[in-house]
């Protein structure tokens, strides 16, 4: 670990916790040339295993591109899609597994993309799940309407939803 201050490679390690979430690790150093403390924040590095066998970096701008495209021309914000990222991420971290595959990151969209914007959610689930008819349509707009009248929702949409200007 480099001192920010100073460049030394040499630093020490003065207390190290783990997040409340358990995701990441916070530690205090100090660099001994330069006698100054930093924290630093170590976070696990998620892996996308792909279709294909090969892996890469999980990368959230990414992973939004195509729920952008399943919004467009849908009143949804940068910022919910923002929102949605993260809870995304949260969702893949929480599981505790360094490697996913790419089919369980569209299934982390799927429901907060649901509850944020269900004409969005149903062009994303039609190119994920590879609708091949007006049935697969029905069927999922039926779901879609059994659960709104069950109440069943999972919050996200509550948080993402931002305070349109007045006036």
């Amino acid at each position: 670990m480099h001192c920010p201050n100073c460049r030394s490679t040499d630093t020490r390690v003065l207390d190290s916790r783990v997040a409340d979430d358990g995701g990441s690790i916070r530690r205090r150093r100090t660099c001994p040339s330069c006698n100054k403390r930093f924290t630093t924040v170590e976070q696990m590095q998620l892996t996308v295993l792909k279709r294909s066998g090969a892996s890469e970096p999980f990368n959230r701008e990414k992973a939004v591109s195509g729920v952008r495209k399943a919004c467009k021309g849908r009143p949804v914000t940068a910022d919910q899609l923002a929102c949605l990222g993260q809870a995304v991420e949260d969702a893949l971290r929480s599981g505790g597994s360094a490697e996913v595959p790419a089919n369980e990151i569209g299934l982390a969209i799927l429901g907060p993309l649901r509850e944020l914007d269900e004409v969005a959610y149903l062009r994303f689930a039609s190119v994920y799940r590879a609708f091949e008819s007006a049935e697969d349509f029905e069927a999922e707009i039926s779901m879609l309407r059994a659960e709104r009248s069950a109440g069943v929702t999972s919050g996200f949409a509550a948080t993402a939803k931002q305070p349109q200007p007045t006036g």
